[in-house]
């Protein structure tokens, strides 16, 4: 018998790593994992060209997929691990200091408007520190993932083959938002004070981590092969129970609906806030098919 093989995007993370160095094996199918470095470089070919029957997505992008009818539902696994993200407004320490209450008309880089990372600091600059969004002069590096999403008017493209650090240290820039990308470099400062604590304290009274990526699954997959989904999700749990222990009182991989909820919610609410999606889902809108199937 043929073994089903799932074209598969998948980051090296611990709590991927015994799939994907093999040390774990699927009984149903094979994982046929993309080769690609870098999984949010791959995100427009998962919602764009609907290459992937399994596919690690970045938040955001799933919420404006669903938007715009794609055929995915969401799996309550979190793969990479949660982060803070108030360090990640950055300014450049040789020039002027930039204060959260100087944000107002200035420039500030993001690699793409419907970026999760942008799309949870933005949050926490409108909730926490009362910033209007609107009238701070946004650059974008690139498109969204979903070529159905441009940027809004009034959004200003960088020049093309910029980056936002160098633009940040030529003084082209005020601030930017820069995640996994944001170099070790002393020039590059944060914008928001004490930006450590001020995460720690914000998730105490959130009661959640802010987290960027999940897994997707093709929805004719769930409805062809339920038995392969179920077992997707069980041996994506069972990755994560054997990755290198590593203390920390706060889970960085939630793995079901419940443990994700409250993040869901409120990256939901500044999702649609900020005009990336039509209406605030409900967090069980986004997994129907696969809770169909648990």
């Amino acid at each position: 018998m043929t073994t089903l093989k799932l074209k598969t995007l998948l980051g090296d993370y611990d709590n991927t790593r015994a799939l994907k160095s093999g040390v774990l094996v699927p009984k149903l199918f094979e994982f046929d994992f993309a080769d690609v470095k870098t999984p949010n470089r791959a995100f427009k070919r998962v919602v764009r060209n609907l290459e992937f029957d399994v596919a690690e997505l970045a938040l955001v992008t799933f919420l404006q997929a669903k938007a715009y009818g794609k055929p995915l539902t969401l799996m309550p696994a979190v793969v990479g691990a949660g982060r803070f993200q108030h360090h990640c407004l950055v300014y450049n320490a040789e020039r002027p200091r930039v204060t959260v209450a100087q944000l107002q008309g200035k420039r500030i880089g993001i690699r793409a408007h419907a970026q999760t990372t942008v799309t949870w600091v933005r949050g926490v600059l409108a909730d926490d520190y009362g910033v209007s969004l609107r009238d701070i002069d946004w650059v974008t590096f690139e498109d969204g993932h979903l070529a159905e999403f441009p940027d809004p008017p009034g959004f200003i493209r960088a020049p093309e083959g910029r980056s936002a650090v160098d633009m940040l240290l030529a003084g082209e820039l005020d601030a930017a938002i820069i995640g996994t990308d944001l170099p070790d470099d002393p020039r590059l400062k944060p914008v928001l004070p004490d930006p450590h604590e001020a995460a720690k304290a914000w998730s105490t009274r959130h009661q959640m981590l802010p987290i960027n990526h999940m897994m997707a699954i093709d929805v004719k997959l769930c409805r062809e092969r339920p038995d392969v989904v179920r077992e997707i999700y069980s041996v994506l749990q069972e990755s994560k129970a054997m990755a290198p222990n590593k203390s920390s009182a706060i889970d960085l991989t939630p793995f079901g609906i419940e443990p994700n909820r409250r993040a869901l919610e409120v990256l939901i609410r500044n999702s649609y806030e900020q005009g990336l999606i039509p209406r605030a889902y409900a967090v069980d809108e986004l997994f129907e098919e696969f809770t169909r199937l648990i």
